[in-house]
């Protein structure tokens, strides 16, 4: 993992959210180039920042790293929605999405 990466995985998940390069850096409070330059490559976002574009996009920092997720703000929207549920509606959820992941 280098810092391409960073500025790729960020391209990826601005894209799946449907929010252009300005309207993020315009929402996030910054020059309406701020993140075509992370894009590019030419910066990197500070920490703090970096913990902002997560929140933006909807992923934890360790769904921002983990390669094999290929839709961390659905998952991470599903498992909020899941934590409000009862118990009986959890295990449900729960049989739904082995049955589901057992048709692959």
């Amino acid at each position: 993992m280098d810092e391409k990466y960073i500025s790729d995985r960020i391209s990826i998940l601005r894209t799946k959210k449907n929010v252009s390069e300005y309207k993020m850096s315009h929402d996030l409070g910054h020059s309406k180039s701020y993140i075509q330059s992370i894009s590019s490559g030419r910066s990197l976002p500070s920490m703090s920042e970096f913990f902002s574009i997560c929140e933006y996009l909807g992923v934890t920092p360790k769904d921002f790293f983990d390669e094999s997720m290929e839709e961390p703000a659905l998952l991470q929207e599903l498992t909020d929605e899941a934590g409000k549920l009862q118990k009986d509606n959890l295990e449900l959820l729960i049989s739904i999405a082995k049955r589901l992941n057992s048709s692959k």
